[in-house]
């Protein structure tokens, strides 16, 4: 009976941990070119903000801190995908 217990718990063991291991695969990422936020192109003077398409032409003032703009455009992009979310749900009912 107690070979039986152990080989029940070792397996409980594998499955949570299977389960653990994918979960921590989906949060972290693969890091492929895909999944890239931000692209910082030196030789072009360029930022480009991935999740919203922006482009902005001033690598060096991005760098000490003149990120008014780009917080500026995220949150604006933020902000109208949550009016196109509100405006989703309350069209489906």
């Amino acid at each position: 009976m107690s070979v039986l217990r152990s080989r029940l718990l070792d397996r409980e063991r594998a499955i949570a941990a299977e389960a653990e291991s994918v979960m921590r695969r989906s949060m972290v990422g693969s890091g492929e070119r895909s999944e890239k936020v931000r692209t910082y192109n030196f030789p072009q003077d360029r930022v480009t903000d991935h999740r919203i398409g922006l482009d902005l032409h001033n690598l060096p003032g991005v760098m000490d801190g003149d990120i008014d703009k780009l917080i500026d455009a995220l949150s604006n992009a933020y902000q109208a995908q949550l009016l196109a979310d509100l405006g989703e749900s309350s069209d489906s009912r």
